[in-house]
């Protein structure tokens, strides 16, 4: 007898989240955001990105939490895990255009910081895998052809 697809057990691979090393992805691109707005005589603009930055952390970091808080319970289901992700992805894009929404048009860089945001995270957490990837077994003809390339 095999097990309802909702009813089997959860497993997650170890994945090289960094929040600090985020955060402070987040703080240099709000900055540069900013100061390119600002020269452009909108400021506020780069203020909602660096807002929408902050609400993509502060997702992951709840990710990352609940992630831990699920797969630690005997038996992990992939329906709680499914509830609490939708949940919190309809908490936050609630957030983010409301802001979007009520400061209009300058809100709107909350909905762009969010998107970006996600692009950063799939990066930082992808390059050290691919990372580890090629220098482990496989890396070796990678390696051969990075050496003629040069």
């Amino acid at each position: 007898m095999t097990t309802p697809a909702q009813d089997a057990p959860l497993v997650f691979p170890s994945v090289a989240f960094r929040p600090l090393r985020l955060f402070a992805l987040c703080v240099v691109f709000a900055g540069l955001v900013t100061l390119a707005a600002a020269f452009f005589g909108h400021p506020l603009i780069g203020v909602f990105f660096g807002v929408g930055l902050g609400l993509g952390l502060l997702n992951a970091i709840l990710v990352q939490r609940s992630v831990e808080s699920i797969t630690a319970a005997d038996h992990p289901l992939k329906r709680k895990m499914a509830l609490n992700s939708a949940t919190r992805l309809l908490a936050m894009t609630v957030i983010g255009l409301t802001i979007a929404f009520i400061f209009r048009p300058a809100g709107l860089g909350v909905v762009f910081g969010m998107a970006l945001f996600q692009v950063l995270l799939v990066l930082t957490t992808a390059l050290p895998v691919l990372k580890a990837i090629r220098s482990s077994g496989q890396g070796g003809a990678a390696t051969e052809g990075r050496a003629t390339d040069d």
